[in-house]
C-alpha cells in the first residue's frame, strides 16, 4: 500500500506551507539567469506546497511524485495560480526513476519533508546530470509531530502509540530512522559544499488542525486505525483538553541544507 494512501486531501488542507522567509532563501540560493528564466525541480512534491511558495520566482517547473492522488491535488491547486509566462509539468515518478526532458537541467532542486523516504546517495548522484553546472540542491523541512517537543505534542504522540504501538508507523510497516545528518550525506555527493540555514517558525494549532495534520501522515493515516478511528479522535480531543481551549502553540524550525558542487 502507498504510504500516503488516502491522505492527499488532509495533506493539502492541514500541512503547514513553506514560509516566505524559506522561499526567499531558496530563491537567493539559485543562480540568476538573463531575462529571469530559471528552472525548478521539486522532488517528492506531494500536493505542491513548495512549488506554490516559489511561483513567480521560477518560470519552468517540474514537480515529481510517485503518488498519483497527490499529483492530482497539486494540479488542481497550482494550475490556476500559475503565472501566464510559466510552465509547469507534473510527473508521476519515484525520485530514483525520474528522467527530465532531454537537455533540461534545473537551477534549483528542492526536496522538502521527503529526503528520509529516498535512496539518498543514489538520488544525489542522479541529480548531478539533472542540475545545471552552477545549480543547487536544497534539502529541507521542519520537525513532525512525532518529534514532539512540547507537552501537548507528547500527549498526542502517546495517544498514537496507545492505538498503533510504540514504534512509529510507516503505512503497514514501521519507520526506519536515519542515523546520519543529511549534511554529511550531501557532503559525500556531487553537491558537497553544504550550507545550513535555520528559520524559526511559530504556529498555533486547533484540534481540527492537529487531527487533520495527523491524518496527512504515514504514521497516523486514517486507514491505520480501522474501525477505531472515531475512538482515536475522541481520545486525542480528551487529551488536548488538558492543555487549553483549542489554541496549542508550537515552536518549530525549518532546517535548510543547500548543496553546491565544489567543482565547476
Amino acid at each position: 500500500m502507498n504510504l500516503f494512501a488516502g491522505t492527499s486531501t488532509y495533506y493539502r488542507q492541514f500541512r503547514p506551507g513553506v514560509p516566505r522567509e524559506v522561499a526567499d532563501i531558496l530563491d537567493r540560493a539559485a543562480p540568476t539567469r538573463p531575462g529571469g528564466h530559471r528552472r525548478l525541480l521539486d522532488i517528492g512534491t506531494g500536493t505542491g506546497l513548495v512549488v506554490e511558495a516559489l511561483l513567480g520566482r521560477f518560470d519552468d517547473i517540474i514537480a515529481a511524485d510517485n503518488d498519483a492522488e497527490m499529483l492530482a491535488t497539486a494540479e488542481s491547486v497550482l494550475r490556476p495560480k500559475l503565472p501566464g509566462d510559466s510552465r509547469l509539468m507534473l510527473v508521476e515518478s519515484a525520485a530514483e526513476d525520474f528522467v527530465p526532458p532531454a537537455g533540461w537541467t534545473a537551477d534549483l532542486v528542492t526536496i522538502c519533508r521527503a529526503f528520509h523516504w529516498l535512496d539518498q546517495a543514489t538520488v544525489l548522484c542522479l541529480l548531478d546530470s539533472q542540475v545545471a553546472p552552477d545549480g543547487v540542491v536544497a534539502v529541507f523541512g521542519d520537525n513532525s509531530f512525532w518529534a514532539a517537543g512540547s507537552p501537548w505534542k507528547d500527549a498526542v504522540r502517546d495517544v498514537i502509540k496507545s492505538f498503533l504501538g510504540e514504534e512509529r508507523r510507516a503505512g503497514t510497516g514501521t519507520f526506519q530512522h536515519h542515523d546520519r545528518p543529511y549534511s554529511e550525506i550531501m557532503e559525500e555527493s556531487p553537491f558537497d559544499q553544504v550550507e545550513e540555514v535555520r528559520v524559526p517558525v511559530h504556529r498555533t494549532w486547533t484540534e481540527e488542525g492537529i487531527l487533520g495534520y495527523l491524518y496527512s501522515t504515514s504514521f497516523a493515516a486514517p486507514h491505520l486505525f480501522g474501525d477505531r478511528l472515531k475512538e482515536f479522535e475522541s481520545t486525542v480531543r480528551t487529551r488536548l483538553a488538558d492543555f487549553g481551549d483549542d489554541a496549542f502553540p508550537e515552536d518549530n524550525e525549518f532546517l535548510i541544507r543547500i548543496g553546491r558542487r565544489s567543482r565547476t
